[in-house]
């Protein structure tokens, strides 16, 4: 995976924002809003669980071992920074791109966020 198909987390979008504050002195109006998006996403109130980029990486890279999850990448990672505790939560990631997944990966899923969170 190259770096422009490196997937990240709200944690690290955080830090990596906070990093270029420092070293310019300034953000951009963008930059601002984005750093404020990463900061409400990252922490508890989003979902009532921190992320942090270790476990982020840890569980993207289990949710990989799912066959449907497998052919698209960027579910897994979706998943992983939403962390779903519900069937419905995994239905609606894989509903917005129109593909079907079967209850028992489903299921799979859910066992594998709760393992790792």
């Amino acid at each position: 995976m190259t770096e422009e198909d490196r997937f990240l987390d709200f944690a690290t979008v955080r830090d990596m924002l906070y990093d270029a504050s420092d070293r310019r002195g300034a953000l951009k109006y963008e930059q601002k809003w984005a750093l404020q998006h990463a900061e409400w996403a990252a922490s508890e109130a989003r979902n009532g669980i921190s992320t942090d980029p270790a476990v982020f990486e840890e569980l993207r890279t289990k949710l990989l071992d799912v066959e449907t999850i497998a052919k698209h990448p960027e579910l897994a990672a979706k998943l992983a920074e939403l962390m779903p505790a519900k069937a419905e939560d995994v239905r609606a990631v894989f509903g917005s791109k129109r593909i079907h997944i079967d209850d028992s990966e489903i299921d799979a899923v859910i066992d594998i966020v709760r393992q790792v969170i």
